[in-house]
């Protein structure tokens, strides 16, 4: 990696990096910059850059001029006040800024982490922690706030990152791991965490030495050596350890860059928060990088994270990776990964993928699902063994992974009462559901209903508010989605039969006064949920009867 100002340039993965973030540069403006920045300090004439990017190829001089303008641009260049390149009037070009090598660990798709998961699809997110890192080695300390739904592989990505070979070397690195219920009970809980690993690493005699000096008050909450006599601390003593605490870390990086990394922040306390905003609010230089997971809507109701990371990036102090779904052939790359072989059951990727949605949790979760209710098995022959497909895999109304459903349990009874029987009403629908059903299904206000569903999808990670519909009575009505359809099944399993049935049958009544006199319309979906109620005679005097109105429909 060549390093110059805010820029990287990753002649590895072959792209440009400003402040970690990628740069678009078609291929040509690439090589031309790659080779002024590989020959800095020296005139590099016309024939010798035309020589070196179109080798055996004749090239109008003139396309230097177009390229240089494209460079120009986008490195925030000015001619004549030149950072960057130089030109030499008739002669040529000269690379001007100083260009320093940064190391820069592989980067593959098919990465470990330090807990042993493989991490695929994800390197453009290594690649720019990495380039932050790069930075922070630079001086230019960095926060980045590592987003992402439950299960996405935020810990994951960490684990590769920190993990890769040398990194332990190049960084000391510490980790602080905030934990659900303990903000309000005890303050800095994922700082002392991190503190500590710090002072028992590696590097601790000079963690200790730089808390000693800077901030002597932190040593008091059980980092100070065996047998140190700490004075107790006075009000004003405690008032100033947060600014302390700072200079200490910044002292200590720069005998050696210090990364910290904060995980579910979602769950962290406020000073915990205060300690971030400040580390990365203060001017002085620090080779200092910050890392911190988060999930948003979920955690307090404030949300106070996203607040943080919203005014930091409006501030330019810090940068944001959202971390998407896995795509179909990541999927089917982490699934041969898990299994240990290439080829693939048929249809078990596909599979995998829908049920899965492309969260790297769900996917193991389902295949573990699999294998234990028999569908994969392992099997020998000549000598190989390899993963079988032993029963048809479900392609519909497959259970849910009792990990998930566990998991998901514990979210859903976070909840209270009252809104546990909305998510439960809503799962009724399908992925998607409309206000009006919910209120119908729980014989509730239409517009408090709406309300309350626009509370849940602010608060809650796997509701999402999609738009308006317009009833044909001329009223609109709000629809939301579940973010994943396994929440959605968790929650339709969890109510009992008869009051499904009884909430199936409302929704069916609240269609047809909706659709009064257009009742043939929406026939499909009455008769649905009078099956799911368990009235086959009414589902099929709906569907006859909307049989009927088509065909008098036709004669006429």
């Amino acid at each position: 990696m060549k390093q110059f100002e805010c820029f990287g340039l990753d002649t590895a993965n072959q792209c440009l990096l400003c402040s970690g973030a990628p740069v678009d540069l078609a291929p040509k403006p690439f090589a031309v910059l790659r080779y002024l920045v590989e020959n800095p300090g020296r005139l590099i004439t016309h024939d010798e850059l035309l020589d070196a990017v179109w080798p055996e190829t004749y090239v109008q001089p003139q396309v230097l001029r177009t390229y240089m303008l494209e460079l120009r641009k986008v490195l925030g260049d000015d001619a004549g006040q030149p950072r960057f390149i130089q030109t030499l009037p008739k002669r040529g070009y000269r690379f001007v800024a100083q260009v320093t090598e940064q190391r820069q660990a592989p980067l593959n798709q098919s990465l470990r982490s330090r807990r042993g998961g493989p991490v695929v699809d994800r390197t453009e997110e290594l690649a720019r922690l990495n380039a932050a890192l790069h930075l922070a080695v630079a001086g230019q300390r960095q926060v980045v706030f590592v987003s992402g739904d439950a299960g996405i592989g935020k810990t994951t990505l960490l684990d590769a990152f920190c993990g890769q070979p040398g990194s332990q070397q190049a960084a000391s690195v510490a980790r602080g791991q905030c934990v659900q219920g303990i903000a309000a009970t005890e303050e800095y809980y994922p700082v002392m965490e991190a503190l500590r690993e710090l002072c028992a690493g590696p590097d601790g005699e000079a963690a200790c030495r730089a808390l000693s000096r800077m901030a002597p008050a932190w040593l008091g909450h059980g980092l100070a050596p065996q047998g140190a006599a700490i004075p107790p601390l006075s009000v004003e003593a405690e008032k100033r350890t947060l600014g302390d605490l700072c200079a200490a870390l910044e002292e200590l990086a720069a005998e050696k860059p210090v990364v910290l990394v904060f995980e579910d922040l979602h769950w962290a306390d406020d000073s915990t928060l205060h300690l971030i905003s400040a580390l990365a609010r203060r001017r002085a230089q620090a080779r200092l990088l910050v890392l911190a997971t988060w999930t948003p809507r979920q955690g307090r109701v404030e949300d106070q994270p996203k607040v943080l990371m919203q005014d930091l990036l409006m501030r330019r102090l810090c940068m944001e990776l959202e971390l998407a779904p896995l795509k179909r052939a990541a999927v089917r790359e982490l699934l041969s990964a898990e299994l240990g072989q290439k080829d693939l059951p048929p249809g078990l990727a596909e599979f995998v993928y829908q049920r899965s949605e492309g969260n790297p949790l769900f996917v193991i979760a389902v295949v573990e699902h699999l294998i234990a209710q028999g569908a994969l098995v392992r099997r020998s022959a000549n000598g190989n063994t390899a993963w079988e497909q032993c029963a048809p895999i479900p392609e519909t109304e497959a259970s849910v992974p009792d990990a998930l459903a566990r998991m998901i349990e514990l979210e859903i009874e976070r909840l209270s009462e009252e809104e546990q029987r909305l998510l439960e009403a809503a799962s009724l629908m399908s992925v998607a559901f409309p206000a009006w059903a919910v209120a119908a299904a729980l014989e509730k206000d239409p517009v408090e209903t709406e309300e309350a569903c626009d509370g849940l999808a602010r608060r809650l990670h796997f509701v999402v508010r999609a738009g308006q519909d317009e009833l044909p009575d001329g009223t609109r009505s709000a629809f939301y989605v579940f973010a994943h359809g396994l929440f959605r099944e968790v929650l339709y399993q969890r109510q009992s039969s008869a009051r499904r049935a009884r909430r199936h049958i409302r929704i069916a009544e609240r269609l047809s006064a909706i659709f009064a006199g257009r009742e043939a319309s929406v026939a499909r979906e009455r008769a649905m949920h009078y099956e799911a109620a368990g009235d086959h005679e009414r589902a099929a005097s709906v569907l006859h009867a909307a049989a009927n109105a088509a065909q008098q429909a036709g004669v006429c």
